[in-house]
């Protein structure tokens, strides 16, 4: 992984990892706003590796979870770098927040619907499925919350850095006129 990209990555990584450790309210960790950042920024052949590497990681220390619950969580931090990389080309701050509560709710919708079908806690019909939804609401909010923090975080830092960059770059053009 010799490129450009590779200590952009491996900091992402660690960040991931290291945010995912520290004490913090549940749901409020900044694997989403990673999957996202990586698919808005990254070339799509490297988009996903920050989130799932991340997430393996962090598991190792955390502990790993039933097989059809870590592929819906793993699989919904995928699918959002997809969000992430249609935000390439729709990049505006509605865009933005839109895509972070698309992949909130992604999220939200595919991990209860998977500790419904899969688990013992609800009845396997609708209204154990609304209530499943129903008693996960507490942690959405977390997650949109997190999830709006941290995106703003790690988005408005990008674009300081590539406006600044940008500056750099006229400046540089400019004395050398």
């Amino acid at each position: 992984m010799k490129n450009k990209y590779t200590l952009l990555i491996i900091v992402l990584i660690i960040v991931g990892f290291t945010l995912r450790l520290l004490p913090h309210p549940a749901n409020f960790a900044p694997i989403m706003a990673l999957a996202l950042f990586s698919g808005l920024y990254l070339p799509h052949r490297l988009n996903v590796i920050i989130p799932v590497v991340a997430m393996l990681l962090s598991d190792i220390f955390l502990g790993f979870y039933s097989l059809p619950m870590m592929f819906s969580v793993y699989g919904s931090f995928i699918l959002a770098t997809v969000l992430g990389a249609w935000l390439k080309k729709h990049k505006n701050i509605g865009n933005v927040v839109l895509t972070t509560l698309a992949g909130s709710s992604l999220f939200f919708l595919v991990t209860n619907f998977t500790v419904w079908a899969f688990g013992t806690m609800y009845s396997h019909n609708l209204a154990g499925l609304m209530q499943s939804y129903y008693m996960a609401l507490p942690f959405f909010r977390n997650s949109l919350l997190s999830d709006l923090f941290y995106v703003g975080i790690f988005v408005g830092v990008a674009e300081l850095a590539i406006k600044y960059l940008k500056v750099a770059k006229m400046n540089k053009v400019k004395s050398q006129a």
